[in-house]
């Protein structure tokens, strides 16, 4: 199953996939360019993983990790399918993040690694741009690389777990301008979903709605103002994203 929040008409509606483009709860059909796309479910703490992917480390010179990389982002990164992301002035390397995002479905504490499958709801896609210009070093994102306002999209779509069969077995790949930049495949996780959840579960609650995202693998190159997106990841969805300038948004 698969299941998206838009903004229609003044509110805000659950939709599903429809072959006139979207089913709202109340059962109209409207077109996919004619609502604004949320991230598909209530988002709590949002958990993102740094050099997740062997081939990533070591395109960005790291060895073997003895534990998980792990850092929060703030509600104001969040954006939606087909959204607008901010390119500062002055930049000089800005990079998309094609990601798997893990959703909890039900707390979890002290979750062992057998029982940490359980507590998943389902998957989306994740979009998790960074800045290199910002960063402090390599290993330890900073603020301003990592908690931008819109620079973290998501959706377009909630897929159920169990429509998942095997969530380590899904490749990823990112367009810019409809050609392929970036390919990997979750098989290739350094730390497992089973594993994040135990680690995490370890030391803080997870809640219903708090998401993972779970590295991305090598292939990101600089995107410019005017660029379009693309994220997709076999069996959660394809996930539109358009890069632009501080005009958009108000700033000299």
């Amino acid at each position: 199953m698969k299941r998206a929040r838009v903004a229609y008409a003044g509110a805000i509606h659950d939709a599903a996939p429809h072959a006139g483009g979207l089913q709202l709860a109340d059962g109209r059909i409207v077109a996919e360019q004619d609502v604004v796309w949320l991230p598909p479910f209530d988002v709590g703490t949002i958990i993102a993983l740094g050099l997740n992917y062997a081939d990533h480390a070591k395109e960005l010179s790291f060895g073997t990790q003895e534990e998980p990389l792990v850092f929060l982002k703030g509600p104001g990164s969040l954006l939606g399918h087909r959204g607008q992301t901010r390119r500062p002035k002055g930049v000089r390397f800005m990079h998309y993040e094609c990601e798997l995002a893990v959703v909890i479905g039900r707390s979890a504490r002290r979750v062992t690694r057998a029982d940490a499958m359980r507590h998943v709801a389902g998957y989306t896609v994740a979009n998790d741009y960074a800045i290199r210009d910002y960063l402090e070093n390599w290993y330890r994102p900073n603020l301003r690389v990592k908690n931008r306002d819109g620079a973290t999209v998501l959706g377009p779509w909630l897929v159920d777990a169990a429509a998942v069969p095997d969530p380590h077995a899904l490749e990823l790949r990112a367009y810019v301008n409809g050609q392929l930049k970036q390919r990997g495949n979750t098989r290739d996780f350094v730390f497992d979903i089973p594993a994040l959840i135990e680690y995490l579960s370890g030391f803080m609650t997870l809640g219903p709605g708090d998401v993972i995202l779970t590295g991305t693998p090598e292939g990101v190159v600089n995107v410019d103002e005017g660029d379009e997106v693309v994220c997709e990841i076999e069996g959660i969805g394809r996930l539109v994203n358009t890069i632009v300038g501080d005009a958009v948004f108000g700033r000299a």
